[in-house]
């Protein structure tokens, strides 16, 4: 059973799947030789408006995440994104990597939750 996993792209022992970096911004300090990935979905990724209001407060997720899923909602490359995630779910698991360190309240939890609710 393939299942979408959310990994912090510095971890270093990593599980194995279809890695997807879902920053809009690049990580600080990572090469694109060591992240490794098969694909950059940077537009699926919360605006800098939002980002920047957000600012990693976790007072703020509840907020964050209604915000981020109305974005989502309106965003003309979420389509195509679901499609990419149900595709590769059918070949193995799909990672989702984020920059976050806080592994609780960042972008991929709300966007994880949202792909399982849309496929």
């Amino acid at each position: 059973m393939t299942e979408i996993k959310l990994v912090r792209i510095y971890n270093h022992q990593q599980p194995e799947g279809y890695r997807i970096l879902v920053d809009r911004l690049w990580p600080r300090g990572m090469s694109k030789v060591k992240a490794d990935l098969d694909e950059w979905a940077k537009e699926v990724g919360p605006s800098t408006e939002l980002r920047k209001w957000f600012n990693h407060d976790d007072a703020k997720f509840a907020s964050f995440k209604e915000k981020y899923l109305t974005e989502l909602k309106a965003n003309p490359a979420v389509p195509q994104f679901l499609a990419l995630v149900k595709t590769q779910l059918s070949k193995t698991d799909v990672l989702f990597l984020y920059g976050a360190k806080n592994k609780e309240h960042n972008q991929a939890v709300v966007l994880k939750e949202y792909v399982l609710q849309s496929l």
